[in-house]
């Protein structure tokens, strides 16, 4: 397995297909949510990823969301191959990147309501109410690097 972690600029016209190919897969297909995915936000995104085969088996994107007070929001989190510690494995490599290469303070995401237990393993802390988002519960949450 290979990790990458590159600005959108550095991806090839491969790994970006099999990027988009994993999130609808688990964000549209699994989960059953009809949204749009492509939300021009990739543009300014750090894709942070692993590879095995030349599949995309778990990744997710960091991109600056107030650069005033240097926080870095996380989003589309997944993993292609659920209950093999890909997901603890990625979200490790997100932040020590968004540290590494967007000079991150503090990092949010707005996590999906059962996952919280995911994130709270890594320091993450709720500080939101609970909210819908494309049908499905929603709070945010925050961690100070």
């Amino acid at each position: 397995m290979e990790l990458s972690s590159k600005f959108f600029g550095e991806l090839s016209t491969t790994e970006l297909y099999e990027i988009l190919k994993a999130r609808s897969e688990i964000f549209v297909v699994e989960q059953h949510c009809v949204y749009q995915d492509l939300d021009d936000v990739d543009y300014r995104s750090l894709h942070i990823f692993y590879t095995a085969g030349g599949k995309v088996t778990a990744y997710l994107r960091a991109f600056i969301k107030d650069e005033d007070s240097k926080t870095i929001q996380l989003g589309r989190v997944l993993t292609v191959q659920h209950g093999h510690g890909l997901g603890g494995m990625i979200l490790k490599e997100g932040i020590k990147k968004a540290a590494e290469k967007l000079n991150a303070g503090r990092l949010y995401i707005e996590a999906q309501s059962y996952a919280t237990g995911f994130y709270q393993r890594q320091g993450f802390a709720v500080c939101s109410d609970e909210f819908m988002e494309d049908g499905i519960p929603h709070v945010q949450m925050e961690l100070t690097i």
